[in-house]
């Protein structure tokens, strides 16, 4: 069986900053790219961030580029999203994800969602 579990979402002033975790078992990450997504109310599950199964590679989508820093730790089997200089836009529920796919960036390339944490901003 297969868990992945985010932790670090709160509630946080404009400006503010936090840090996402999803510690993952019954999977080995390394195996794996691995990204977040992120859903507002009302909305899609938009992309967020994707590393390669080394972190040598990173891609971020262009709202959160230079303020969002995506990476991993292979050894711990977790996979961290650091968040700076938040906007109350940036609310949402976060999930991070794995995909056996290059590049990815769409949800149908996931293979695994964790339960997501909730992410909230306010002005």
């Amino acid at each position: 069986q297969v868990y992945m579990v985010e932790s670090g979402g709160g509630l946080v002033q404009a400006g503010g900053s936090l840090s996402l975790s999803c510690a993952a078992s019954g999977i080995a990450l390394s195996t794996y790219d691995m990204g977040w997504f992120r859903q507002a109310p009302g909305k899609e599950r938009e992309f967020v961030a994707r590393l390669n199964w080394s972190g040598s590679s990173t891609y971020s989508a262009d709202s959160v580029k230079g303020r969002f820093a995506i990476s991993r730790d292979n050894a711990k089997n977790t996979v961290y999203l650091q968040m700076n200089s938040l906007k109350p836009e940036d609310t949402a529920v976060y999930y991070c994800a794995a995909s056996r796919a290059r590049f990815f960036s769409r949800t149908s390339e996931v293979a695994y969602w964790g339960q997501g944490t909730q992410v909230t901003v306010s002005s």
